[in-house]
């Protein structure tokens, strides 16, 4: 009589490892059971929990992670590609136990907000205007290109410039835009939009803290020009 090997389409759906995994989170799992969500298939003769167990009683945790790629194609069933996927866990468990985030940019004054936006619009032809969205101690959360072109009040809405504040929940907004001109001084319309957006910002609770015109090499803040 041929041997029965039983196949992880044959163990009920609850009990597989994935949707154990995602009912009772991975803590409720064995290292065997872990390690199948990982290499996903067995052999034609082995399901993979079976596998997993067989690789485990061979190397444990910490051998596994130790072991190469080449020396774990030496146990029955493991190829270059779950040999590999072992391999890319443990390495990134490693990369894990050192990971530190970056330092996150401060936005605290004009100068910090011209200092960051300068570079990226120095030699630009067009007005760019840009919204440096920020958290509750002034971290900058990310930079958003609202238009490019003349500014006015079409382009620049304030739909457009709080959709990705509010996507990203972020505290307060510096907005800045270039003149290629090389000379900051504000218009008429550039008063009138920021204080279309400052108004905006007290409604949904996004407060814009600035706005910085660049010039060539120099920058003028609406806020210490008392504009806003």
């Amino acid at each position: 009589m041929p041997e029965y090997h039983i196949r992880i389409q044959d163990i009920q759906p609850k009990d597989r490892p994935r949707e154990r995994l995602l009912k009772h989170g991975p803590a409720a799992l064995s290292d065997s059971e872990l390690l199948a969500i990982i290499l996903r298939t067995g052999t034609k003769g082995e399901n993979v929990l079976n596998l997993c167990t067989r690789i485990l009683s061979i190397y444990n945790i910490q051998q596994l992670s130790r072991a190469s790629p080449t020396k774990l194609q030496e146990v029955h069933g493991v190829g270059a590609a779950k040999a590999s996927q072992i391999a890319a866990m443990f390495e990134l468990t490693r990369r894990l136990e050192t990971f530190t985030e970056e330092e996150k940019t401060r936005i605290s004054s004009p100068e910090a907000a011209y200092n960051h936006i300068y570079p990226k619009v120095r030699e630009q032809k067009k007005e760019f205007f840009i919204a440096l969205l920020l958290d509750t101690k002034n971290n900058l959360i990310r930079e958003e290109t609202i238009s490019v072109g003349s500014l006015n009040a079409n382009i620049v809405h304030p739909r457009e410039v709080f959709k990705t504040a509010i996507q990203e929940s972020a505290a307060a907004i510096i907005v800045a835009h270039n003149h290629p001109s090389g000379d900051p001084s504000p218009s008429q319309n550039d008063i009138d939009i920021t204080r279309k957006l400052v108004e905006t910002g007290r409604v949904i609770g996004i407060e814009v803290y600035d706005h910085i015109i660049i010039g060539n090499g120099r920058f003028i803040s609406l806020k210490e020009q008392n504009l806003i």
